[in-house]
């Protein structure tokens, strides 16, 4: 039991040490990514768990031996590293705060007291899955191109409360490396949040590759926002003010999205079709997808070698007009929407440098508001869990769409006639 112990405790120790010094060389950033990110997402939570099983490990005469010792001492710097990752979670609300300062103006009015998030309740952060409330309401799989295919589909997610009348719009795209992932999966706590505020929001599919080759994926996000603008009134949301969002691949495909617009190679035959965003806020997005050493390639080759077999199925030496017409760095333009990018430091799958990089060329360039967080200790995929750093990022972006919203509008102001969801009046229920 001892040796048991001790060796559950280094196994703990590991994925804390990986979540302060992630490694970020293949073949181990795959487990360097998942174990940081667990263990920096649920710091609190982590010690609590752990505190239980040692208990236990106690009580069946772990400590009868030097090893369980050992495996003690081990398992309270492991707390003492979880506690300091928990405040780094805690500590991204300042992070955020101080992104928003630095668009904060008369012209781009976001709130100057960051807004209580009304979905991310302290209660169910502490259980970190995001279950919605049964006040919101999901209509899904609307075929969103007409052709019967499944991966050309998106869900509604509106309040049942109060019934949205010209509300603003969110259309996330979910992430997985343009080859997996699910609109059901991702991009939760925000679009809660954004319902409880009075918002419509659209969570699509696209088609993945290896059976879709790109632009496809690209074709499809804009396919589908051509669709938000021709349909989100049937479901009360206003069609003039749309923001897009996504992480990770759904990063790169919403900041591609917002910065090609008219681009009639990302619409064949829908050409015409109104495609432009309002906002857009890209989380730890692939930016660059060459193999430039100073970007995407900054992890060593394996990105620009997945991209070249699966998803463009050519060769960047053959065709490197493909793989730069698909970066949203060399995209930026002056007519850009307002930009929200967050970034993790420690993220091991997308190089934090592509988006400082993404960021300073689109602030030079754009003549609307860029915003950037740049989260300590932060690892890809943030957002997923409802985390401390979830809650805050959530609440920010919330409060950054208000303003962009605001400035889209500075006669009238906001538009939409529905109240936000009573957290006092939420009862919850899995979806």
């Amino acid at each position: 039991m001892s040796y048991a112990f001790l060796i559950v405790t280094l196994v703990g120790a590991a994925a804390v040490t990986l979540a302060y010094r992630p490694i970020r060389r293949e073949p181990f950033t795959i487990v360097s990514f998942v174990s940081g990110w667990v263990a920096g997402e649920l710091g609190f939570q982590n010690i609590v768990w752990q505190m239980i099983a040692t208990a236990i490990f106690i009580s069946f005469g772990a400590l009868h031996g030097w090893a369980g010792w050992l495996g003690l001492a081990v398992a309270v710097v492991d707390w003492v590293g979880l506690l300091g990752l928990g405040i780094a979670g805690r500590r991204a609300a300042a992070v955020t705060a101080a992104a928003l300062d630095e668009v904060r103006s008369d012209a781009f009015p976001v709130p100057t007291q960051p807004m209580a998030p009304t979905w991310g309740r302290w209660w169910r952060v502490t259980r970190a899955i995001p279950f919605k409330s049964r006040e919101v309401q999901t209509t899904c799989n609307i075929d969103y191109w007409g052709d019967g295919i499944r991966r050309h589909r998106l869900d509604v997610y509106r309040s049942r409360l109060a019934a949205p009348e010209k509300a603003p719009v969110m259309v996330y795209i979910h992430g997985g490396a343009w080859i997996i992932g699910d609109k059901r999966e991702q991009g939760k706590p925000m679009m809660y949040e954004l319902v409880a505020r009075g918002w419509v929001c659209i969570a699509i599919n696209y088609r993945l590759s290896p059976k879709a080759t790109w632009p496809d994926h690209i074709v499809d996000a804009k396919r589908a926002v051509a669709w938000v603008k021709e349909h989100i009134a049937e479901y009360g949301g206003d069609p003039s003010f749309v923001a897009v969002s996504g992480g990770s691949a759904g990063g790169h495909l919403c900041a591609l999205l917002a910065l090609s617009e008219g681009d009639p190679a990302f619409q064949p035959g829908f050409e015409e079709a109104d495609t432009a965003v309002q906002a857009c806020v890209p989380f730890y997005g692939v930016m660059d997808m060459t193999g430039s050493p100073e970007g995407s390639g900054r992890y060593g080759p394996g990105l620009l070698e997945m991209l070249e077999k699966t998803v463009m199925k050519t060769k960047e030496s053959e065709h490197p007009e493909v793989f730069r017409g698909a970066s949203p760095t060399f995209r930026v333009r002056p007519d850009a929407p307002p930009f929200f990018v967050l970034h993790g430091v420690n993220d091991t799958l997308v190089p934090v440098e592509t988006a400082r990089t993404f960021v300073e060329r689109l602030r030079a360039v754009s003549r609307e508001p860029v915003a950037y967080a740049e989260l300590p200790l932060a690892q890809h995929a943030f957002d997923v869990l409802a985390s401390l750093r979830c809650q805050a990022t959530t609440s920010a972006v919330a409060d950054f769409l208000e303003g962009a919203r605001a400035a889209a509008t500075p006669d009238d102001g906001p538009s939409a006639s529905a109240s936000p969801i009573s957290p006092d009046a939420e009862s919850e229920t899995r979806s």
